[in-house]
């Protein structure tokens, strides 16, 4: 009998020490990614200063900065993770390389996420953000432990504040969940942070992830060649050369009496603007027929599929959130992997379910990077300070810590949420689930169709020269006879 508890104990042992390896090697090779990342857009001269001082602050806030990016990327991988592994599971049950992928490794890997997410967004940001702005207090002495005291001052004040402002809201919306928090603080207090924190993000999600989705089709179609069934590519190209090393002559012109009142920097943008339009046009050139003629349209077509896809899945889910109350998201404690599938249709389905997961992560910061209100975050290639390198972590922290959420209420998986992800207090509520799903469809099919109309009336206009008209002639005044003279005459 004690043999048999003594090998249990062991068993325990080994599978918490094999648990925490992997989590350990993920995590670094997430960590090692991240930091190449962010050396990529930062910029060199705050890390390569003088003063040896600050060089030290900004390094270790940009240590900060890499841990919670890496986290934010591990909260995105969890629900691919999860259903990929319970695949694997499922199509090899018995395997014994496959004994280490169970389901307290991805309980633990839930929790772990959620953990550091939460010390990352409350605690590590903002410290590192006092730390690189703060220069210690007057009549201390300074260095590096100066700062780091008015840091931690200036974050136990703000997360007092911010704990005085929950408790002040707790109390108006839950008078007793306010005065059992006061004496159970991490049962009942924190949680109701977290559902704010968290509700925070899945609607910052609603408003950037439709608007992202439409703009996929834009941003894809910059980095393809996009066909010209119309257009002779080397006369387009000849003209814009001819036209570019024109506005070149005139801007080294060093003649002041013939270009005295012309506006240089009018025509420098003008200049670019050329030269940018060269640069594709030679692209197109030597991209070959099938990537010039079929690459973009194919592109389309799958972004085009994808979108419809999320948006059937999320009318299905209405359907069943009227129909069924299983549908309503909710949280699990143990995952039973290698049981069923979460899928109906298999691991095709899981494989799609992946793959649109993904995808409303990339819409998502494409539609955050696009909106006006962010548009200043958008990281440069060596030009970021740190100020903008935190600001950054912090949304792409709040978003992909939002998406198992996000994508679980909108029925893109069955996969339950695992952990302290499954405690939020709106969860529950079935109006604001059946009234998100609701949004989030009509403002994407909008949003989709209006992207589509746009692009067909761009293509039309381009395709039969109208662009080049004098804008003092509206294309709307163009009689349809024109139109079809243009269209035959390029065609002969």
């Amino acid at each position: 009998m004690e043999t048999d508890e003594v090998s249990i104990r062991e068993q325990l042992f080994h599978n918490r020490v094999r648990e925490t390896i992997i989590c350990v090697l993920l995590f670094t090779c997430l960590y090692m990614v991240c930091y190449l990342i962010l050396t990529h857009f930062k910029k060199t001269a705050e890390f390569v200063t003088d003063d040896i001082e600050d060089a030290t602050v900004n390094k270790i806030a940009l240590w900060l900065c890499t841990f919670t990016l890496s986290v934010a990327v591990c909260a995105v991988l969890l629900l691919p993770i999860s259903i990929l592994s319970n695949e694997v599971l499922l199509t090899f049950p018995h395997s014994y390389y496959m004994q280490w992928l169970n389901g307290s490794l991805i309980h633990g890997l839930w929790n772990l996420v959620f953990l550091f997410s939460n010390l990352s967004l409350v605690f590590l940001m903002p410290f590192a953000y006092f730390f690189t702005e703060s220069e210690g207090f007057a009549g201390s002495k300074k260095g590096v432990m100066a700062r780091v005291y008015e840091a931690v001052v200036l974050l136990i004040l703000l997360t007092l504040l911010v704990l005085g402002i929950v408790w002040v809201a707790s109390a108006l919306l839950h008078d007793n969940v306010a005065r059992k928090s006061l004496y159970d603080l991490w049962e009942y207090y924190l949680p109701y942070l977290y559902s704010g924190i968290s509700l925070f993000g899945v609607l910052l999600l609603l408003l950037c992830t439709p608007f992202g989705l439409s703009r996929m089709f834009s941003v894809t179609g910059s980095l393809l060649v996009k066909p010209r069934l119309l257009e002779d590519i080397e006369d387009t190209f000849s003209c814009t050369v001819f036209e570019e090393d024109s506005l070149c002559r005139k801007l080294n012109c060093g003649s002041p009496s013939c270009w005295a009142k012309l506006n240089m920097e009018a025509m420098r943008k003008e200049y670019q603007a050329v030269q940018s339009r060269r640069v594709a046009l030679e692209m197109r050139r030597k991209a070959s027929p099938w990537q010039r003629n079929l690459g973009y349209p194919l592109a389309m077509l799958m972004l085009l599929a994808l979108t419809v896809m999320c948006v059937l899945m999320v009318c299905f889910n209405v359907l069943e959130l009227l129909l069924d109350e299983a549908a309503m998201p909710r949280g699990m404690e143990d995952p039973h992997l290698g049981m069923a599938s979460f899928s109906m249709f298999g691991s095709l389905g899981a494989a799609v379910q992946v793959v649109l997961i993904l995808y409303l992560m990339v819409s998502s910061v494409v539609g955050f990077y696009s909106s006006p209100l962010f548009y200043g975050l958008m990281p440069r290639v060596k030009d970021t300070n740190l100020t903008q390198i935190i600001a950054n972590c912090v949304s792409l922290l709040i978003l992909s810590s939002a998406l198992p959420v996000f994508s679980r209420t909108l029925g893109i998986t069955r996969f339950d949420l695992l952990g302290d992800f499954g405690r939020y207090n709106w969860l529950g509520n079935f109006y604001i689930v059946f009234l998100y799903n609701m949004l989030f469809a009509g403002l994407t099919s909008a949003s989709l169709t209006k992207t589509v109309t746009w692009a067909v009336q761009r293509e039309l206009i381009c395709a039969f020269g109208l662009n080049r008209l004098p804008l003092t002639v509206s294309r709307s005044t163009i009689p349809c006879k024109l139109l079809l003279a243009s269209g035959l005459s390029k065609i002969q």
